[in-house]
């Protein structure tokens, strides 16, 4: 989880006390030099050299993707195995010596309950949507958000980008934004529009957000690879996918591709679960959806619109969110599934600065 040591968690508290608009000129003044100030809490690969794992074992993990000890311990060895000058011997050594340093046995429950006593939550910018989700956008697991088309899926997206690099007690997690976009949707000038609403500059919004565009399946995964890469040089707070569906839509077509799409989807959500867990990022994802073919749904009036990826998306994801359209600018999120939040809704409003509550 994205957990604070304790000064830091002192000097949040004595923050508190100042007012929400003096913190946001004192971030916008600051630009993002505390951003960059960053001791990740995932420890350096390198960490590993010695005890018969030279700096070039090193190098050819790293080649591979895998930047921290945590990625190394996590990884099952018949995958190590398959990079390029790693035999099993050097395997098995690199495992030993991970497996040193990376706590992966029994806790008890009061060590993992402090432990998310601590997480932090990112605000959506609506206080409706924020008492919904139990505080907001919860870092260190994945969100996944799906719907139709106007829904507010990427407004969403674009507020929570910058709500990130705010203060603990506005609601953010003073950390920067990787945005993967897979559907030309990503829009700065949303991003400055949204950046004005907390009195904060926008040049400085804008250099803390980092975004690629994805061309395919492929591709989308290599980014991710490049993505724990940046998370080790700075402090990062989110990483954005919208959509992490689109692209397995038009690269893998009709029956007879599904087990190969399904196998590719499984390979890039476990890689974002793997990123969660090293770095303790909040996971956004949005997702499409498909219509219902059989004749259950309508006969019985039910909703006829399910999530596409099946059983693979939706056990990757700690939290399912369904938004639908309702009057005007107003959007309803409906909690689809959680593993501590109740089934309930909330309305929110998609306004010019980003998403916000409704008004009456």
């Amino acid at each position: 989880m994205f957990s604070l040591p304790p000064l830091i968690v002192s000097i949040v508290r004595t923050c508190q006390a100042m007012s929400a608009a003096a913190t946001a000129t004192t971030l916008s003044a600051q630009g993002d030099e505390d951003l960059d100030d960053y001791n990740p809490q995932a420890k350096l690969i390198q960490t590993l050299e010695g005890n018969g794992i030279t700096a070039g074992d090193i190098k050819k993990l790293q080649d591979a993707g895998y930047y921290t000890v945590e990625a190394v311990a996590y990884t099952p060895k018949k995958h190590l195995i398959t990079i390029k000058g790693i035999s099993e011997a050097k395997a098995d050594k690199i495992l030993q010596e991970a497996s040193k340093l990376v706590v992966m046995g029994f806790k008890s429950a009061t060590e993992i309950h402090q432990t998310r006593a601590n997480t932090v939550f990112l605000t959506t910018g609506s206080t409706e949507l924020d008492r919904l989700l139990g505080g907001g956008i919860e870092t260190g697991s994945i969100t996944e958000i799906f719907g139709e088309f106007r829904t507010g899926k990427s407004q969403l997206c674009h507020t929570l980008a910058v709500n990130c690099q705010l203060p603990i007690d506005m609601g953010g997690a003073e950390g920067k934004c990787l945005y993967i976009d897979t559907e030309g949707t990503f829009r700065p000038e949303r991003l400055i529009a949204v950046a004005e609403r907390y009195q904060i500059a926008g040049d400085s919004v804008l250099d803390n957000v980092a975004c690629a565009r994805a061309y395919n399946t492929d591709h989308q995964t290599q980014l991710l690879i490049q993505a724990s890469a940046m998370m080790i040089e700075s402090r990062y707070a989110l990483l954005i996918v919208d959509s992490a569906t689109a692209l397995y839509r038009t690269d893998y077509s009709g029956r007879g591709e599904l087990a190969a799409r399904q196998m590719h989807l499984a390979r890039f959500l476990r890689m974002l679960l793997r990123i969660a867990d090293e770095h303790g990022v909040a996971i956004v994802i949005t997702n499409q959806v498909v219509a219902q073919v059989d004749g259950a749904a309508s006969m019985f009036g039910g909703d006829q619109k399910k999530p596409i990826g099946g059983n693979i998306i939706a056990h990757a994801s700690t939290t399912r969110l369904y938004l639908r359209k309702g009057r005007g600018e107003t959007r309803i999120c409906k909690i689809y599934d959680s593993p501590c939040l109740p089934e309930n809704e909330a309305t929110f409003a998609i306004n010019p600065d980003g998403i916000g509550d409704v008004k009456e």
